[in-house]
């Protein structure tokens, strides 16, 4: 009788396995063929993303040169790249320094303060749309830089925040009290142990916090009107609208210059982000 039961336990894991499995891959499919069609169309003669063939008759890297000869998009990649990078830096210091003072201080308002921070992930920030566009009118900020970079790094303030609190509350309070009895400020406490050992989670905040600007489109379209100005999300689609549904093969292209930095930056920080995500998480 228990042979039998342990039989048909072993049975079922197994199925459940192949269910599993058979979901997972499935599901790979799904994400992964859209890509490569997306390479491959980059790299077929034409405009058309449609072909008889699932690969291209022919290769070229026409579209490539056409979209730093025949475009702005140079421009629109290094608006882009600057709003990112500069979005990535101010999110890390802002949000390091609010994890610190909520992971390792208590005050007053403290609660309040988090509870306050926990209710803002609920509404995302383009339900607020009209109101940015407002206050960025008020202040002159509407067609600039400065204010698409407010936008990004005010509204991942929350969200980090809680992120980062998790991993710095984990962190040992002895180290604290040690540098406190050698004559260690609280500021030299941050910069020389806590901001070194939450390395893992500020990866991972940095790297999300660049890959926003880079792929947004929605708030780019309602801040920046000067073509100039434009980023590489909105700057492509409205290309590629404007041209009467064609050069879809170049917009291939471009899509691809846009996500190889990313994926650089995956690959590159791998061991870090999972460590960061996993350990942000669940504690604190």
């Amino acid at each position: 009788m228990e042979k039998t039961l342990n039989e048909k336990q072993k049975l079922s894991d197994y199925i459940t396995k192949l269910v599993v499995i058979a979901i997972l891959t499935i599901a790979s499919i799904i994400v992964v063929l859209p890509v490569i069609w997306i390479v491959l169309s980059a790299f077929k003669t034409g405009s058309s993303l449609f072909s008889s063939t699932i690969l291209p008759q022919e290769y070229t890297l026409i579209h490539f040169k056409e979209l730093f000869t025949e475009t702005d998009f140079p421009i629109w990649y290094l608006n882009t790249l600057k709003i990112a990078t500069i979005n990535m830096l101010i999110s890390v210091v802002i949000t390091s320094i609010t994890a610190y003072a909520f992971a390792r201080f208590k005050f007053k308002g403290r609660k309040i303060s988090l509870m306050a921070i926990l209710v803002l992930q609920m509404f995302p920030a383009i339900l607020a749309m009209t109101a940015i566009y407002i206050i960025l009118m008020k202040f002159g900020l509407l067609d600039t830089h400065l204010g698409l970079i407010l936008i990004y790094a005010v509204g991942q303030i929350p969200y980090n925040t809680w992120l980062v609190k998790g991993f710095m509350g984990a962190i040992p309070k002895s180290l604290d009290e040690a540098a406190r009895i050698d004559g260690a400020s609280n500021i030299t406490i941050f910069t020389k142990i806590i901001f070194p050992l939450s390395r893992p989670i500020l990866v991972l905040v940095a790297l999300t916090n660049f890959m926003g600007p880079w792929f947004d489109y929605i708030f780019p379209r309602l801040v920046i009107k000067t073509a100039s100005k434009k980023t590489l999300a909105m700057g492509l689609f409205e290309w590629v609208r404007s041209q009467s549904t064609t050069h879809f093969t170049r917009f291939a292209a471009g899509a691809i210059l846009v996500a190889v930095p990313i994926a650089i930056l995956f690959v590159y920080l791998q061991k870090h982000l999972v460590h960061g995500l996993a350990q942000g998480a669940t504690k604190g």
